[in-house]
Order: C-alpha cells, then sequence, then structure tokens
C-alpha cells in the first residue's frame, strides 16, 4: 500500500509545446508497472487548451471546477461544467481547455501504451479555439 499525502509532489507547468496558455498540472498517481493507469489534475487559466492529441487508450475527464470546452475532430466543440464527465475513446483526436474567459480544472486520467499515454500533435489555432 502507498499512501501519497496531498501537497507532497510537486505542481509543474504545462510545457509550450503541448499546451496554449497557462496551464498547471498536479501529478495524482502514476504507478509503476505494470500498472498503466495515470491521473492528473489539470488546471487551465482562461484562454488555455491543450494541443490537438489522441490517447492510445482512451482518456477520461472529470471536471472538477469552472468551465471548460472540448472538441474532437470533425464535430463543434462543447461547453464542460463541474461535475461532467468526457470520455474519449482510443485514438480519437481532440483538445479540451479553459474556456476564454473562465479557468476550468479537470482530472485527467489515461492508460499508458508502451509507456506512454499521450501522442500529441499540432497546437489549437486562435480560430479554431475562438470559433469551433
Amino acid at each position: 500500500m502507498e499512501i501519497i499525502r496531498s501537497g507532497s509532489q510537486p505542481s509543474g507547468k504545462g510545457p509550450a509545446e503541448y499546451f496554449t496558455g497557462t496551464v498547471r498540472i498536479d501529478p495524482l498517481m502514476n504507478p509503476p508497472e505494470p500498472a498503466r493507469v495515470a491521473m492528473a489534475l489539470v488546471t487551465f487559466e482562461p484562454g488555455a487548451r491543450t494541443a490537438w492529441h489522441t490517447h492510445p487508450l482512451g482518456q477520461t475527464l472529470i471536471i472538477t471546477a469552472g468551465a471548460g470546452w472540448v472538441q474532437r475532430e470533425g464535430e463543434a466543440r462543447q461547453e464542460i461544467h463541474p461535475g461532467d464527465i468526457v470520455f474519449f475513446p482510443p485514438g480519437e483526436k481532440h483538445w479540451h481547455g479553459a474556456t476564454a474567459t473562465t479557468a476550468m480544472s479537470h482530472i485527467a486520467i489515461q492508460e499508458k501504451l508502451n509507456g506512454s499515454p499521450v501522442d500529441w500533435m499540432e497546437q489549437v489555432t486562435d480560430e479554431q479555439y475562438h470559433h469551433s
């Protein structure tokens, strides 16, 4: 058994390579193999978002605060709020983040395939973000 105490893991900044705007990532759990799950609390300041990406085994988001947007390729973006749960199936190209005016936090849960939980792609442009 392992207890990970609140505040024992440092917060990190979402790297500009994969995020637009100010994003804080608070790791929750990243157990060693054979476990594959990885979890983090991610907070997006207004206007912040991920780049387009996919997950080899899918991803679940649990919205915990604020208001955000999610979009899968080829469809209109949708607004999300605390208590909403979003599931992206394996390989589905998508992005998520805060709205233009309100911060948003979610718990992100994804499994690793061959050690990686995500495949990053191009940035979401301002036009895509504002007019999706």
